[in-house]
């Protein structure tokens, strides 16, 4: 059995082609691991092929390879599949190992071919001498053919062997190829998980998945133009790509949705997880120099659907959040299509409700909207009485009936998937889900309890119990009630933002006049104000700042923003705006509240935020207070 070794050369020979593809056609690459470290969630080593060494990384996929010791110090990989990228601040190469797999036993120490070579060049010069005496000679001109009349050899001519390098090899291959194949075989695509804001030059090949519509702003800095694009690879991974003028002018008519193209030199920064839609840490930027391409027909690619998904019980910390969801669930229900007029525009638009359930035993409606609603929809209705399992991506989570779920123009649903988490759900309801009783999401809930809400009294906690807990909501919301009264209302702070009258989002002012909504897309001639309102608080255990919007903020202040405003522009003796902050404080309250972990300037803050405010219901409070009194005797007693 032949021992596994490294591939002679290879790393010169990647090294010195520019144009090299590690998914293309070639002679594989065997390397050794020298060095291995680990930095972050990621291992770092130097690849070595006896006599070159370069500096590699290996993607945060592989690291269980490592840590179960598959692939371990001084051991032998092959490469399956890496990209070769830049260190910006130096004029180096580095290597990013994204599949590979280990051959051999791990060896005692490093490969050095270089140590040997003399020795083995002098062992076989004599052996490959007489190989060659003996080899079949070229025909040779009778001309050429010379005689050493004193020995009685006959000598011939220098036969010229031109030595080919890998690169030039694979450099008349691609010149053989079709055009199309030449021109895929010539580039080295990155995949989008293995992009960052430090590395050099790249190329992403990329469907268009969602598309925006070009829109004008205006701010301190200026005038412009804007659009934005997501991409998605041929792995599933999305990202955001952003076009500002010139840029946006240049590309807007070039990306179509549904093709397919290269793109390079572009730029990338961390996302900013407030407004993002998609799941990247990561958002692209394309400027006037960056390249675009369109893929020709035989590099098209359906790129594949990855799925985050959330079981139907913890939805609803997301009501009315900004970040989508993907949801999988067994299909219990299927309404007939129904036409909804659209408060914008009054256009008759077809949409049907789907009831999904899930191991949960929780159940949740999905509207369907538009194409969804009549092609799908119509196809799960078909086949309701089988109970089949979908999934869909990119759903906006509502408030309707407690929790309810929408597709939106990005949404994907994919019928009966081939998942492990499918195939676990249908087995789940075929052995005892389809005989469970089963209860909505949404029920029980009051119109207070909306947004991960459920009653004023329940969950009770005093606000040193939230304050005295620094790590509280650090990996999810948490949802508790309190009951304080408002003890300061800072009056210059900003209270309250411009929002579309018609979905309530943030709006702009248009160059000329009115307000545009990125929500609708649409430019309105008027806007309403929203409250974005701090208040702190105060009980008998201590206090704590607390944000709260617009319908809390109302229920607070007894009056909308937009009186508000009028009563801050009035003059007279008497301040009227004031008065109005003053007569809200110290009135007591019962609050529901959320409470997360924020991170400001690289500190984690406690962020407590209204989700629902009410008068006190004192006969309430006193059947609260009795509660307790009961509880703790029965604590005394059974102790």
């Amino acid at each position: 059995m032949q021992t596994a070794s490294v591939t002679p050369d290879a790393i010169s020979s990647v090294l010195s082609n520019p144009s090299f593809d590690s998914s293309s056609d070639r002679p594989e690459i065997v390397v050794q691991v020298v060095d291995l470290k680990p930095i972050g969630n990621r291992y770092t080593f130097s690849a070595n092929d006896g006599k070159t060494k370069v500096k590699a990384i290996f993607t945060a996929s592989l690291t269980p390879e490592i840590i179960s010791g598959k692939i371990q110090n001084l051991c032998l990989i092959r490469l399956i599949d890496f990209t070769v990228n830049d260190i910006s601040s130096k004029s180096t190469k580095y290597f990013l190992v994204t599949k590979c797999e280990a051959v051999g036993s791990v060896l005692d120490s490093e490969i050095n071919l270089e140590s040997n070579s003399q020795e083995e060049e002098e062992a076989t010069t004599e052996p490959k001498r007489q190989k060659l005496d003996h080899s079949p000679a070229p025909v040779t001109p009778v001309s050429d053919v010379k005689m050493d009349v004193s020995t009685g050899i006959t000598l011939k001519p220098k036969q010229d062997f031109v030595s080919k390098s890998a690169s030039q090899i694979m450099s008349e291959q691609r010149g053989n190829a079709a055009p199309a194949a030449r021109m895929s075989m010539t580039r080295r695509v990155h995949p989008l998980v293995s992009l960052n804001p430090y590395q050099g030059n790249w190329t992403i090949k990329v469907r268009v998945t969602n598309k925006g519509v070009m829109r004008n702003y205006k701010n301190a800095r200026g005038e412009g133009c804007v659009f934005n694009v997501e991409l998605t690879d041929e792995e599933g991974t999305q990202i955001q790509a952003t076009m500002f003028n010139d840029a946006a002018r240049k590309f807007y008519d070039r990306f179509q949705l549904g093709k397919v193209y290269y793109i390079s030199r572009g730029s990338l920064k961390l996302a900013n997880k407030q407004f993002k839609t998609i799941q990247n840490d990561y958002e692209m930027t394309l400027n006037d120099n960056s390249e675009v391409e369109e893929a020709s027909s035989e590099e098209m690619f359906i790129p594949e659907t990855k799925f985050n998904f959330i079981p139907i019980e913890e939805l609803g910390m997301y009501v009315n959040q900004k970040e989508l969801i993907d949801l999988i669930g067994v299909v219990q229900s299927v309404s007939p299509t129904m036409s909804i007029r659209r408060r914008t525009d009054n256009e008759m638009i077809p949409k049907r409700d789907i009831t999904l359930a899930d191991e949960s035993k929780k159940t949740v409606v999905v509207s369907l909207w538009n194409d969804l609603a009549t092609g799908i929809g119509q196809e799960l209705l078909d086949m309701a009485d089988k109970s089949p399992v979908i999934a869909i991506k990119s759903l906006k989570v509502g408030d309707f009936q407690g929790v309810s779920l929408s597709t939106i123009s990005r949404s994907n649903v994919v019928i009966n998937p081939e998942s492990p988490e499918a195939k676990k759900l249908k087995s789940w309801f075929d052995s005892e889900g389809k005989e469970v009783s089963m209860s909505s999401i949404g029920s029980g809930m009051s119109p207070l309890a909306k947004n991960g809400s459920r009653s004023m009294y329940t969950d009770r906690v005093l606000l040193s119990q939230i304050t005295s807990n620094p790590s509280l909501g650090e990996e999810k919301p948490v949802f508790l009630s309190t009951r304080a009264y408002i003890s300061f209302i800072k009056p210059d702070q900003t209270m309250w933002y411009q929002a579309c009258k018609t979905c309530n989002k943030k709006v702009t002012e248009a160059l000329d006049s009115g307000y545009w909504c990125e929500g609708c897309q649409k430019k309105y001639e008027e806007c309403s104000l929203r409250y974005i309102m701090a208040v702190k608080v105060t009980d008998s255990s201590g206090e704590t700042w607390i944000s709260s919007f617009n319908d809390e903020a109302e229920k607070i202040l007894g009056c909308s923003a937009d009186e508000l405003n009028k009563l801050r522009s009035e003059e007279g003796e008497v301040n009227e705006y004031q008065t109005k902050l003053k007569e809200a404080t110290w009135s007591c309250h019962a609050f529901r509240v959320s409470v997360t972990q924020n991170e400001y300037n690289g500190e984690k803050r406690q962020r407590v935020t209204v989700k629902g405010v009410a008068p006190v219901d004192f006969a309430a409070e006193t059947r609260l207070l009795l509660q307790d009194i009961s509880n703790k005797n029965n604590n005394q007693a059974s102790q």
